[in-house]
């Protein structure tokens, strides 16, 4: 996939669902995986027309794993003259040292978030951009529906109050595998994540069960799509957009 269609997918959700207003300051959230280094490019290229004018700040959160280089990442954010911060904790060490948690996950998360969030607010950012794709919101509903029993994902737009603070997701019209073809083209340096969970999870196992259904049932992950959009989920109205109760 191409700068220029990307920009396209990526202009489409941000207007449909205003994630962007003038002024605004976007930190980004960078793992160094393939999808935040592709919404980091995206939103770069997007700053440059986009009407209202942001700025942006380039964020990690180092988990404390000995085998995490992110010069590459340090290298990109200087071409494209973007600062970025790498925020260092013990996290690997409270989950799999202290804790030993044999379902690292879920914890992990929260605790990366809130390491994330905080250093966000810190930097002076009033929003900040998550890497979440199509494939992430279907694959978060069908977790939600096959443990939880509800029919629930994330929004493309949340604000979080405590924070006040705002999680927007630029790439939520872009499949993954247009993530990985765009990666390839453009040579961004991916960084391997060094989590020994990585690979093992319960995402893994939804993200392996999607990719079966759609093989066996072409089109049913656009199906899914469009049946979130159509839900009454809360932020899931695009602007301008009324729906009946």
């Amino acid at each position: 996939m191409k700068l220029q269609q990307v920009l396209s997918v990526v202009r489409k959700a941000v207007d449909d669902y205003q994630m962007i207003e003038e002024n605004d300051k976007i930190a980004v959230g960078i793992s160094g995986g393939k999808d935040s280094l592709t919404l980091l490019y995206a939103l770069h290229g997007l700053m440059r027309f986009y009407p209202k004018r942001f700025t942006l700040q380039a964020v990690t959160v180092d988990l404390g794993f000995d085998n995490l280089n992110l010069d590459g990442i340090q290298e990109l954010c200087d071409k494209l003259e973007v600062a970025y911060t790498i925020v260092h904790t013990d996290i690997a060490e409270i989950i799999f040292e202290d804790r030993k948690e044999t379902n690292p996950c879920s914890l992990c998360a929260k605790m990366r978030k809130g390491a994330l969030n905080q250093a966000v607010k810190e930097i002076g950012c009033n929003k900040i951009a998550y890497a979440h794709h199509k494939d992430d919101v279907i694959e978060t509903m069908l977790m939600s529906l096959i443990y939880e029993g509800r029919f629930h994902t994330f929004a493309p737009v949340t604000y979080l109050d405590r924070m006040d603070m705002t999680v927007i997701r630029p790439l939520m019209y872009m499949n993954e595998a247009d993530v990985i073809g765009f990666i390839n083209k453009y040579q961004l340096p991916v960084v391997k994540s060094p989590c020994p969970a990585d690979g093992y999870t319960k995402r893994e196992y939804i993200k392996n069960l999607l990719r079966q259904l759609n093989l066996e049932n072409p089109g049913v992950k656009a199906r899914m799509f469009t049946a979130i959009q159509d839900s009454n989920m809360k932020g899931w109205n695009k602007y301008g957009e009324c729906k009946l109760s």
